[in-house]
């Protein structure tokens, strides 16, 4: 757990612990950074985790899904962006900020837009991109990545999961299209393949890229999740692939097979691509097993929320468990969340006790 993991490119992690990035509606609704965010976070570099990851940032103003989002596509964002990456790589954290567009999932009472993703959809009412506002958010991605660079955070990471924009493109669900950008796994992966390359050619030799997948929902098949995993592995572009398993213990929901989601991708020969996973890691016991799996590291949602200082917690007693749920809202407020986090926390059911 407190061995140091180093990466092809940039800082080494000082141990085993990523925060996972957490939607928490903090910041301001042009996108800049509030007080409120940037403590949360910077508490978490503090208190040892070994990667702090920023909430879902989105790339361009109509790519919002949340309220009180924070962004990275704006000057008006750049003071607020270098202010949380020195404080977290002041704190020993190696720093990253998780890129986002939400497609589908932006809703027009939140950006005043239509949505728009890869094909039309009759629910949301979202539009088909044509290929020119394809490219342009393309080119949002590989600008806030520069950003974010720029800000001094040691590298980005892609959100292609959970069934936000990157997903819609690689899903044959929300996926129809008959151009360059649908169609076969390969042509859904142009999307997610060009914003690599051009993140790859517009960013330096050091700074990190990682990417967010789930291998299940969403329209998201196991086979074509493993196929395009083993992938970018070949493309040895990433430095590593952060998988969100939603139970990192349970079995394929398609019945395929026995073995845990976790045994199947840590399995997967990944050369130095390194492998996070995510979901209900819990105690530290939850976190030895991820390990002798075979993953690089583990990131933290719901604990690095009730304890900022989870890391340290576990590193000075093994038998560290965390605060049984549920939990009362001061609590949450003195590991660092505002109002409008403890809230927001209200709608994960069983989590906040008054």
């Amino acid at each position: 757990m407190f061995s140091p993991l180093s990466f092809k490119r940039g800082p080494d992690m000082p141990n085993r612990f990523m925060l996972a990035p957490l939607t928490n509606s903090q910041s301001h609704e042009d996108g800049v950074l509030s007080d409120a965010e940037h403590r949360w976070l910077s508490m978490r570099a503090e208190g040892g985790f070994g990667l702090t990851m920023t909430c879902a940032a989105h790339v361009i103003d109509w790519g919002k899904g949340f309220p009180g989002q924070l962004g990275c596509f704006s000057d008006a964002q750049n003071k607020g962006l270098r202010r949380l990456a020195q404080s977290i790589n002041q704190a020993g954290s190696v720093s990253s900020v998780q890129l986002y567009h939400g497609g589908i999932r932006c809703p027009e009472a939140i950006t005043g837009c239509t949505p728009q993703s890869a094909s039309d959809d009759a629910d949301s009412g979202a539009t088909a991109m044509t290929d020119e506002t394809v490219l342009e958010v393309i080119e949002a991605f590989v600008s806030a990545a520069e950003r974010a660079e720029a800000a001094g955070f040691h590298g980005v990471e892609l959100h292609g999961a959970h069934g936000y924009l990157i997903c819609q493109f690689l899903s044959p669900e929300t996926n129809r299209r008959d151009d360059g950008w649908g169609g076969s796994l390969e042509r859904r992966s142009r999307f997610l393949m060009s914003i690599i390359d051009g993140i790859r050619l517009r960013t330096g030799p050091d700074f990190q890229l990682g990417l967010r997948l789930s291998p299940e929902r969403f329209g998201i098949e196991l086979e074509e999740a493993k196929t395009l995993y083993s992938e970018l592995i070949h493309q040895n572009q990433l430095e590593y692939i952060d998988m969100s398993l939603w139970d990192v213990f349970k079995a394929p929901a398609d019945g395929s097979t026995e073995q845990s989601l976790l045994q199947i991708f840590s399995s997967i020969p990944r050369g130095d691509t390194r492998l996070g996973v995510a979901g209900k890691i819990s105690t530290p016991d939850d976190v030895a097993s991820c390990l002798d799996a075979g993953v690089d590291f583990v990131a933290l949602g719901r604990a690095a929320i009730l304890h900022h200082d989870y890391p340290r917690q576990v590193a000075a007693d093994v038998g560290f468990r965390p605060a049984e749920l549920p939990v009362s809202s001061d609590h949450l407020r003195t590991e660092g969340l505002s109002d409008t986090f403890v809230n927001y926390m209200r709608n994960w059911k069983g989590f906040v006790a008054d």
